[in-house]
């Protein structure tokens, strides 16, 4: 694969705008779509790298990602483009949403509708996710998958806290792999 042309700060926003508008439900689905398969700025093997350090600072993942990418590509200027084009049309849309919630929040359908809602954002969460680990498995790239899957069974399944799973993967997670890349 070739590398990709670094995106201007223009094409910046306006992939980010795209990628919030999208991401009803959660933005890494989109996000990812966009960046990988359709803009191809980066491989499958970079996005997940990119989405592991999003993930491990505080903040929403997604947003940190794009101010980490928009960082990468222009500096100061990319990020606050990546970071302002992910966040604009969404915070407008959720407040238009607030307000109309506030005047008909009380009408029977809409606990309904917002539990269809969820279940849509959920599956696509879960596509999202399939589709990060395949890189993972495929690639031969050490103890990841096994990281991964402890992590799925310690958080998802045992329900241990997020702090505690965190904890203990991060570091794991970094000396198996400076441990299987120094074999």
């Amino acid at each position: 694969m070739q590398p990709a042309e670094i995106p201007t700060v223009r094409e910046l926003f306006v992939a980010f705008v795209l990628a919030g508008l999208s991401g009803f439900g959660g933005v890494l689905p989109f996000a990812r779509r966009m960046m990988v398969e359709q803009r191809r700025w980066l491989t499958p093997e970079e996005f997940n790298e990119l989405f592991s350090l999003s993930q491990f600072v505080p903040g929403p993942n997604v947003l940190n990602m794009s101010v980490i990418y928009g960082s990468r590509c222009r500096g100061p200027i990319g990020a606050i483009a990546a970071a302002g084009g992910l966040l604009a049309a969404p915070v407008a849309i959720v407040i238009a949403l607030a307000a109309l919630y506030g005047l008909y929040g009380d009408v029977g359908a809409l606990p309904r509708i917002l539990a269809g809602v969820a279940a849509a954002a959920a599956g696509l969460i879960i596509a999202a996710s399939a589709r990060m680990v395949q890189p993972l498995i495929s690639r031969h790239t050490g103890p990841a998958p096994f990281v991964a899957a402890a992590v799925f069974v310690g958080f998802g399944i045992l329900r241990v806290p997020m702090w505690w799973v965190i904890a203990a993967a991060l570091p794991l997670s970094i000396v198996l792999t400076v441990w299987w890349r120094g074999r």
